[in-house]
């Protein structure tokens, strides 16, 4: 009896293995577009180090042609440009252009946060290098009474920020916190909607009327010219509230339901839910939701300068006279340079490097409360 011999089958790609060569496709074979040639990791920087020398030649070659000063600006954005085409035109060479496209929507996006990023790093480029001039132990430690000229400090602003930022939280938290529980937990209906509309109305309310508004309500029990700390921390307030509404609500709302279903059904009651459930798991985003709406506040000039007035001496209570804060004082500085000029500047210009420096010491201590206060997921 004749015994057949059959061949083992052999998968496609087989012979492809750790030390075996790729074979080469057959004459009707398709090529694979994915497994095409890759641009080295140095070739996008040579590229952009290319683009960049080319730019600046060129603006370099018409400053010495009309003899003015060397576009830097410009010479960003063409390098911009040419990077943009060098990157696309190279990785289509030898890439593909699949790749090639990945790469050139890559090289926009970093280069849209680059230019987003660019004024934020100028300002405080600029602040830091002027505002270090007249920051030392002097600026911290005394205030401008009597102070005509150089010397002086800004400790009475400094305060003053502080005493009416706390009050306006103090003011703006609760309420802005229970707003936002009752929205999402309770709210249903005309009332809730009503709520919704004003809040909305509320955020893009313009800073002076709310000045205008506290002014006008503490004259109403004092007297017209009234300026008061505690006016200024309302006015603050009112600005502060709609900010806390929306990212406390935003935040409640990202809790997901099956948590509280879940302490329903143990028996737990609605309001034992959201304290113990609902707030712990959104504590962290409530906390940086705060924050922010504090450095928003905090920089705020003209509703300080409508209900708070400024000052040159130092007032620790909110309830007795004027009060100085820091964004004011960084204002009446500037337009009322005395003989001295450049005094009046300098003190202007640490005055806003201090301001800069408490709003990101806010943002630090906030990262920190998120951080202790929420929810651990390990075991």
């Amino acid at each position: 009896m004749a015994q057949t011999t059959t061949a083992p089958l052999q998968r496609s790609g087989s012979g492809v293995g750790p030390g075996r060569p790729n074979p080469a496709p057959g004459p009707g074979a398709m090529p694979n577009v994915y497994a095409s040639g890759r641009l080295g990791k140095s070739v996008p920087w040579i590229v952009l180090g290319v683009s960049l020398l080319v730019s600046a030649a060129i603006f370099g070659l018409a400053q010495a042609a009309s003899g003015g000063d060397f576009n830097v600006v410009g010479t960003i954005v063409l390098t911009g440009l040419l990077n943009g085409i060098g990157i696309y035109l190279t990785a289509l060479l030898v890439e593909g252009a699949r790749q090639a496209k990945d790469r050139l929507v890559t090289t926009l996006v970093t280069s849209a946060f680059i230019v987003a990023l660019a004024p934020l790093v100028s300002l405080f480029i600029t602040v830091l290098s002027r505002g270090t001039a007249r920051f030392d132990i002097q600026l911290f430690t005394y205030s401008m009474r009597n102070i005509v000229g150089e010397g002086g400090g800004v400790l009475h602003a400094i305060v003053g920020t502080l005493i009416m930022t706390g009050i306006a939280t103090i003011i703006s938290v609760p309420i802005g916190l229970l707003t936002s529980i009752y929205l999402v937990e309770y709210g249903r209906g005309a009332l809730a909607r009503a709520i919704t509309f004003f809040v909305d109305v509320m955020t893009g309310i313009p800073s002076i009327v709310a000045g205008l508004f506290a002014y006008a309500l503490f004259a109403i029990f004092f007297g017209p010219g009234i300026r008061l700390g505690v006016a200024g921390a309302v006015a603050l307030s009112v600005l502060m509230i709609p900010g806390v509404v929306r990212s406390s609500e935003e935040m409640l709302r990202l809790v997901p339901n099956e948590l509280r279903e879940a302490a329903f059904a143990l028996g737990v009651p609605k309001w034992l839910t959201i304290l113990k459930v609902v707030l712990p798991t959104s504590i962290a985003g409530i906390t940086t939701g705060v924050m922010l709406a504090i450095a928003r506040v905090i920089g705020e000039t003209a509703p300080l300068l409508v209900a708070a007035g400024f000052t040159s001496n130092m007032n620790y209570s909110p309830l007795e006279g004027r009060m100085q804060s820091l964004p004011v004082f960084v204002y009446s500085s500037y337009v009322s340079q005395g003989t001295d000029a450049q005094a009046y500047l300098d003190r202007a210009w640490a005055a806003a490097l201090t301001l800069i420096l408490i709003v990101m010491a806010l943002n630090l201590i906030a990262r920190l409360v998120a951080r202790a206060f929420s929810p651990k997921l390990g075991r």
